[in-house]
């Protein structure tokens, strides 16, 4: 039933900006569109940068987007681009559970986060208080802060 609303919506013309619904639903019921199958996904640093994994869902308020990220092409902004598309995908899978695809791609971004995460935290200190169980000595405090990140590694 559903794959066939599913394929009378492809063929009414609708996109990955539309939902689908069911084809009789009952009056005076509210229903929130589903998001489609497979639906396009941005880049992980746009993504976060956006607010969103999924251009359809991008509907950024009073019509004003965010364009820049600060942390844009750093070793903590690629981190941070990583563990928001986990996120994205975890809640797009809460409700896709068949989406093989997606599945596969939310394994592949976790490995590469948990990498990047044991590389930055090696390099620059711990991210969050679970790093300190691999370190020699107390340096949470050492930084650099999130603030102060940018300006450490070099970049405005």
């Amino acid at each position: 039933m559903k794959i066939d609303i599913e394929r009378a919506a492809m063929s009414a013309g609708c996109n990955y900006k539309n939902g689908t619904l069911p084809s009789c639903a009952p009056l005076a019921s509210t229903f929130v569109p589903e998001q489609q199958t497979e639906p396009p996904k941005y880049g992980v640093d746009e993504a976060l940068t956006r607010g969103t994994l999924f251009p359809g869902l991008d509907l950024p308020f009073m019509n004003i987007a965010n364009t820049s990220n600060p942390y844009s092409g750093t070793p903590l902004g690629e981190l941070m681009a990583l563990k928001f598309a986990i996120k994205e995908l975890n809640l797009y899978l809460d409700t896709h559970k068949g989406d093989k695809e997606t599945f596969d791609m939310l394994k592949e971004i976790i490995a590469l986060y948990d990498e990047g995460h044991r590389k930055y935290v090696k390099k620059y200190g711990p991210v969050k208080i679970d790093d300190l169980m691999y370190s020699e000595k107390y340096d949470w405090l050492d930084g650099p802060w999130p603030w102060e990140f940018c300006e450490r590694m070099g970049k405005d």
